[in-house]
């Protein structure tokens, strides 16, 4: 849990600590910016807006500063969250620091998100599928080069894992809640 504040307009108070969910995939225009954007419309749902803050990037910089891919744009549309705001970045050396979870969708992400991360916060890159309530996946499938079926089964497991990472990050905000109130969780 960091105690950095969102930016400016995004409802943070200043020293009120943000749980920090950056999602990663290989260019950052297709799941990542899809379970970015599905995420982020859970937290608001949920109230918790100014304690999570939501991101995503891409292990590779490619499409850097270009928006989701349309097909993903288009299938997240008809579900209710809009991707339009966002824009490709690639994964930083900052975000392995800032991040309380850095959550990535299949085995070369993993790969390369592990091979950059320091040592110290290994502990931070885990599977978004390991979120997964309905659904047993261990990877959230490349869409990129299919059609709309695998947009759709791309949303279908990002929406479910969304709900149990929501759960997640809830009780991780209740408890660094407790412990800065000098309280301990009951047993």
């Amino acid at each position: 849990m960091s105690t950095a504040t969102l930016h400016p307009g995004e409802g943070a108070i200043a020293d009120r600590p943000v749980f920090t969910v950056t999602f990663v995939c290989m260019g950052n225009i297709c799941r990542s910016p899809t379970a970015h954007g599905v995420f982020r419309d859970r937290v608001a749902r949920a109230g918790w807006a100014d304690r999570v803050r939501v991101d995503s990037a891409g292990t590779h910089g490619w499409h850097e500063g270009a928006p989701p891919d349309a097909r993903s744009q288009q299938h997240a549309a008809r579900r209710g969250y809009d991707l339009s705001d966002l824009r490709s970045r690639p994964l930083r050396d900052v975000d392995f620091l800032q991040a309380d979870l850095l959550l990535v969708m299949d085995d070369d992400n993993e790969a390369v998100a592990r091979s950059r991360c320091p040592d110290a916060h290994q502990h931070k890159v885990r599977r978004l599928t390991e979120f997964c309530q309905r659904y047993r996946s261990p990877v959230v499938p490349d869409p990129y080069a299919g059609g709309a079926a695998g947009f759709e089964r791309v949303l279908d497991l990002i929406e479910d894992a969304c709900e149990g990472l929501l759960a997640h990050v809830a009780q991780q905000v209740k408890l660094f809640d407790l412990a800065a109130a000098g309280r301990h969780p009951p047993r």
